[in-house]
């Protein structure tokens, strides 16, 4: 039997549109208190390579990897000496490993040469570092610095946002600048952990869990369940 949905007034006027978003807002803090990332690290470092290892990876095989792996390579001058194949070998797991372990060493190498063996503190500057694009980049500032730099749009923020008519757009580039202008600076951080568990937890892609969502209220997308 199909359900029906509850029926949720869309906004009309931005004054509507923003007393939605500071609801919704609210309701995050209230679910997510203190979101932060997953990844387990202990530096900017070994986020920046616990991010780059969870590209089309999960989490939790990640953390599973990283201590082993940090173990084996402790700093990032480990990493710039490590021998591509090798280094592939040792998180094959984690998929794509070619690809990333180049990028792991590059990173390295570069920070090693350019940053003084610490991870860059600024966008501009995290952005030359290879296997590094916004994502990656605002996540090692946002939770390792507490630099807003950004919004953290992976595939989990990318789906809510368009789901919760916070953006219209596909691309996640143009779904993080949208978020960036409706979503205050201070709030850039939190806002994107908090998203990406309630992506996890709650609106998870197949099928959504609405009836017990705290945002259901706020909510008019087509596909609700409730």
């Amino acid at each position: 039997m199909k359900v029906a949905r509850s029926r949720v007034k869309k906004p009309k006027t931005a004054a509507e549109r923003q007393a939605r978003l500071r609801n919704l807002l609210t309701i995050l803090d209230q679910t997510y208190p203190g979101a932060t990332t997953e990844l387990v690290h202990r530096t900017p470092w070994e986020l920046l390579v616990a991010t780059i290892l969870s590209a089309q990876c999960t989490d939790k095989l990640v953390n599973a990897l990283t201590p082993g792996l940090f173990a084996k390579y402790p700093t990032v001058k480990d990493f710039a000496h490590a021998r591509q194949a090798e280094l592939a070998e040792d998180i094959r797991s984690t998929g794509f490993f070619n690809n990333k372990a180049k990028s792991l060493i590059g990173a390295a190498r570069k920070i090693v040469a350019d940053f003084g063996g610490e991870a860059p503190r600024t966008l501009e500057e995290m952005l030359t570092l290879p296997g590094v694009a916004r994502k990656t980049a605002n996540v090692v500032l946002g939770t390792a610095y507490g630099i807003a730099s950004g919004v953290v749009v992976d595939t989990h923020v990318q789906r809510l946002a368009r789901r919760l008519d916070l953006s219209k757009q596909a691309d996640p580039a143009k779904i993080e600048q949208d978020l960036m202008k409706s979503v205050p600076q201070d709030r850039w951080i939190v806002f994107s952990h908090q998203m990406i568990l309630h992506g996890r937890r709650v609106c998870v892609a197949r099928k959504p869990r609405c009836a017990e969502c705290p945002l259901e209220p706020l909510c008019y997308a087509k596909d609700k369940t409730v």
